[in-house]
């Protein structure tokens, strides 16, 4: 196709998590229904439908809040199970239609359909197909957006939900763009939409209008970015095979936790389980982070890099377990651990100065041992196999 012509879809599902309850759920049609952690254990909205977002409900707001703003809300627990078997027939559509799909989440992707005419026909006709395939396969609703770039796909895609479909084509991305805020730029946060207000800028129309040199100068790299996407400009391809960046596991207390001892008994059972699914998904992470988040919501975070890339739990857990020491005493209501700078198990790895050995013998011993454990537990379940550090009362030391 021609430079300029819209080529690029982004696939947004609607109320992902709620609207596949709603789906097995029939008798909850029209009512306010949200997915989501228990009030009393502290939980978060994971997903709301658009009968309660009417009343203010939004995803990663409190659960009791939004029962405070909605009293006949309908909770209903996360089954993760069924929402990436669902995400699988969706992306399985995506993919009969072109092989460059890039998935950003279990419910939302880029395609670039360039090329696929002469099988599927135009941008238009092959969003209209995959929205039609969504509905009769899964039962499900999509917005679709389609443009010539990535940036203008996304946002097309969010302007008439929910069922919506929307084509932003070269010469009316101006159009688009301008009235907008800027805070609809991919890159623009509340502190930056603040210190562009200062400047008198609220509206896309308005940062286009300021000369490239003048926002480089006043925000650096980033003010390049946002000239740019403020203007459609957007160079990023679609990449299928998308690569996870990070993978971690967090979780909010019923009531708040000092004791040490119990936080490094949970710290291990995280890393164990993080590591497990590393191992599963044939990757490994080289940087390790703890997250703390205190009684008064004050949160902490402390990293350390490894020198190489594990999915070890033991040696994840070593190094979470050292960062811990690092967060202050105090009462916390929640603690996290996450696994970032992730890697293809198959990717080279870099030998070691003078010929050092790229595992230790403990690690390779760890490493077998580990494979041995891992198929006990694909066979038996997770909960099988644990360490007998993990299950002591005083903690892991």
């Amino acid at each position: 196709m021609a430079a300029g012509i819209p080529t690029i879809l982004h696939v947004d599902m609607d109320a992902f998590y709620a609207s596949v309850e709603l789906r097995d759920r029939p008798h909850l049609a029209g009512r306010p229904v949200c997915v989501g952690g228990e009030a009393s254990r502290r939980g978060v909205i994971s997903a709301a439908s658009y009968e309660a977002r009417r009343f203010g409900v939004h995803s990663a707001m409190s659960t009791a809040r939004a029962q405070s703003l909605c009293p006949d809300l309908v909770l209903l627990p996360a089954d993760f199970e069924k929402y990436t078997a669902v995400s699988r027939q969706i992306m399985g559509i995506f993919t009969s239609y072109t092989p460059l799909v890039e998935p950003l989440s279990l419910d939302e992707a880029f395609l670039d359909v360039a090329g696929c005419e002469r099988l599927h026909g135009d941008a238009v006709t092959i969003g209209r197909a995959i929205k039609a395939d969504i509905l009769s396969e899964t039962g499900m609703v999509a917005s679709i957006g389609i443009a010539p770039t990535k940036f203008v796909a996304k946002l097309a895609s969010d302007l008439e939900k929910p069922d919506g479909f929307v084509v932003i084509t070269a010469d009316r991305v101006r159009e688009v763009l301008d009235p907008l805020p800027v805070s609809k730029i991919f890159g623009v946060g509340d502190r930056t939409a603040k210190r562009l207000a200062a400047l008198g800028v609220e509206r896309i129309e308005q940062l286009a209008s300021r000369g490239r040199d003048e926002v480089l100068h006043e925000f650096g790299a980033t003010g390049a970015w946002i000239h740019d996407l403020a203007h459609g400009i957007d160079p990023r391809r679609v990449t299928p095979g998308r690569q996870e960046k990070s993978h971690g596991m967090e979780r909010t207390f019923p009531e708040d936790v000092s004791d040490r001892g119990e936080l490094r008994k949970l710290l291990y059972e995280f890393c164990d389980s993080v590591a497990f699914t590393l191992r599963e998904r044939g990757l490994r992470g080289r940087t390790v982070t703890i997250k703390a988040r205190y009684w008064n919501f004050r949160t902490v975070t402390r990293s350390h890099t490894l020198s190489q890339p594990t999915s070890l739990g033991p040696r994840l857990f070593a190094t979470a377990r050292d960062l811990l020491e690092r967060v202050p005493q105090g009462p916390l209501r929640l603690l996290g651990v996450q696994v970032g700078a992730l890697e293809d198990v198959r990717a080279p790895r870099q030998a070691e100065l003078f010929g050092e050995p790229l595992l230790a013998p403990e690690d390779e011993r760890a490493t077998k041992a580990q494979a041995g454990m891992d198929a006990l537990r694909k066979k038996y379940g997770k909960a099988m196999v644990k360490p007998a550090s993990a299950m002591r009362d005083d903690g892991v030391s």
